[in-house]
């Protein structure tokens, strides 16, 4: 999904679950669902945990401070804190080393391209070109 630079990612976070096929090994259509998602604090909201439990898909995305916060302020009314498994998060940092890369192509850290065709092709073809 393609949007304007002051869109926040979490806004287009169902969409983008939609979207997604997982390829299955040998025969068969493509998952439409996950097993598992890995978000960083940006996608820590309750319409998101809400999302993803009602469509049974795992999730580790940390909480935000703020909603730690309001939860211990409630007390015993502020529920329990969602499960985070430490070590499975640290497996985002494959993600972000992919943005990281990108980023050093100029045309594609600062989103030259006119059109989200042209856009779209740049980060396609600059991840061939790097390890091909």
């Amino acid at each position: 999904m393609l949007t304007g630079g002051n869109t926040n990612d979490c806004t287009q976070f169902t969409t983008v679950m939609e979207a997604i096929r997982v390829p299955r090994m040998g025969l068969g259509r493509p998952r439409a669902r996950p097993a598992h998602v890995l978000g960083d604090k940006g996608y820590s909201s309750r319409a998101i945990r809400t999302w993803l439990r009602r469509r049974g898909i795992g999730h580790t995305i940390p909480e935000r401070a703020d909603q730690i916060r309001n939860r211990l302020r409630r007390g015993s009314r502020g529920g329990r804190p969602p499960a985070f498994d430490k070590q499975l998060y640290k497996q985002r940092n494959v993600v972000e080393r992919c943005f990281n890369r990108l980023k050093q192509w100029r045309g594609i850290a600062t989103r030259y391209d006119k059109t989200a065709e042209s856009n779209q092709a740049a980060v396609t073809l600059a991840p061939l070109l790097m390890w091909a």
